[in-house]
């Protein structure tokens, strides 16, 4: 059975890069056929890191995330990883919904799984309830809770989204706090996470490099619980 993961949250900053990162390294480590598309024109985070696994997709008509699919049926081994950029979730739930995309894929043996990225602010809690009110709600869903962008999440627990969305069958990933220094300097140098363990890519001393490590295998064994 093929596997879609469309990586979103509409707001920027949250976090939908990192994570896309995390999850393609996921699939590499796990020796897990994938392909990715990114969405976003100005800087994709998978063209940039793992270019040699991602290609564009401006979502720029009504067909633009057809390939999606087709990727998915032309291999079913194949993982696929959607990068979702800021405000695009209107293309994503129109295009969901004209084209019929969650009864087709059912038919067609493609599950299809949304990771919502939050921080910590009112606005993705905001972002969270307008998701589960709308049409994409249909898509099992993982709310991701990005403690990378802060780790106090009283605003969401507080308004009873996390129950609400538990209830629609959602899971929930914490994504495990990362110092913002080692980030920037991956960032900086355009590092895959492999490349940084291994090769030096993103200039990252020995210490630094074992912090690395340990944060993407305690993240994998989350991941791996999900089972998706």
């Amino acid at each position: 059975m093929s596997h879609i993961h469309f990586i979103g949250g509409e707001k920027g900053g949250v976090g939908k890069s990192l994570l896309a990162r995390v999850l393609a390294q996921h699939f590499i480590d796990r020796q897990q056929p994938f392909i990715g598309f990114d969405t976003d024109r100005s800087h994709g985070a998978l063209l940039r890191f793992y270019a040699d696994y991602a290609a564009p997709m401006p979502l720029d008509a009504h067909d633009s995330l057809d390939p999606v699919i087709e990727a998915a049926v032309a291999d079913p081994a194949r993982r696929v990883l959607v990068d979702l950029a800021a405000q695009t979730q209107a293309s994503l739930t129109r295009w969901l919904d004209e084209a019929g995309v969650a009864e087709l894929a059912g038919g067609l043996g493609v599950t299809l799984h949304y990771w919502h990225v939050m921080d910590a602010g009112h606005d993705s809690v905001q972002l969270l309830a307008r998701w589960l009110d709308g049409p994409g709600a249909v898509l099992p869903l993982v709310l991701v809770l990005n403690e990378v962008r802060g780790d106090r999440f009283e605003q969401l627990t507080a308004s009873g989204l996390i129950e609400r969305a538990q209830a629609q069958g959602a899971s929930t990933l914490r994504l495990r706090k990362l110092p913002d220094a080692l980030l920037q300097k991956l960032d900086a140098e355009g590092a895959s996470f492999w490349a940084a363990m291994n090769t030096g890519g993103g200039g990252l001393g020995l210490l630094d490099r074992q912090r690395l490590k340990l944060w993407l295998q305690r993240t994998g064994a989350d991941l791996d619980k999900l089972d998706i």
